[in-house]
C-alpha cells in the first residue's frame, strides 16, 4: 500500500520544515547508459580482495567499488560454475562437427566450379570475337578477289 502526502507549499513551510538558503543546483547529473558490465577479470580482482578483507572492512570496500553484497554472492556462484564446468570437460580438442566439413568440402567445389564456369564464358566471348574477325576476312577476301577477276 502507498501513501501520498499531498501537503501545499505554505502549509509545509509553516510546519516547521526545514528552510534551505542555498539555490537549487541546475546542473542534472550524468546517468549511465544503460546497465553497467563488469570483466572477468575485475569480477576475479573483486572477489579475491573482498575475501582476503576482514569482515567489517567489507563493506567500506563496496561502498568504495559502488557493488552490492548481491553481486558478490552472484559472481562467487558464477566462479564455482565456471571452475565445474571447466574440470568436467574432457581434455583435449572437441569433436569436429561433420556438418562443418560437409560444408567447408563444399564451399570449395563452389569456388571451384564458379572459376571453371568464368573461363568458360571467356573462352565463349573469344570464339565470338574469332568467328566474327574469320567471317569479316572471309568477306573481304571474297570482295578482293571479286574486284580483281
Amino acid at each position: 500500500m502507498t501513501t501520498t502526502i499531498n501537503h501545499l507549499d505554505h502549509a509545509r513551510r509553516h510546519a516547521g520544515a526545514m528552510v534551505d538558503t542555498a539555490p537549487p543546483d541546475p546542473e542534472v547529473p550524468e546517468r549511465s547508459s544503460g546497465r553497467r558490465q563488469f570483466s572477468a577479470k575485475y569480477k576475479a580482482k573483486v572477489l579475491a580482495e573482498y575475501d582476503a578483507l576482514p569482515r567489517s572492512a567489507r563493506g567500506a570496500m563496496l561502498r568504495r567499488e559502488g557493488l552490492y553484497s548481491s553481486l558478490i554472492t552472484t559472481w562467487r556462484r558464477q566462479r564455482d560454475q565456471g571452475a565445474d564446468a571447466a574440470l568436467a570437460r574432457p581434455a583435449g580438442r572437441g569433436k569436429a562437427d561433420p556438418r562443418d566439413r560437409e560444408i567447408v568440402r563444399l564451399k570449395h567445389k563452389v569456388d571451384r566450379l564458379a572459376g571453371e564456369l568464368d573461363k568458360s564464358r571467356q573462352v565463349v566471348e573469344i570464339q565470338k570475337k574469332l568467328s566474327a574477325l574469320l567471317e569479316q576476312l572471309a568477306t573481304d577476301s571474297t570482295a578482293e578477289n571479286g574486284e580483281r577477276t
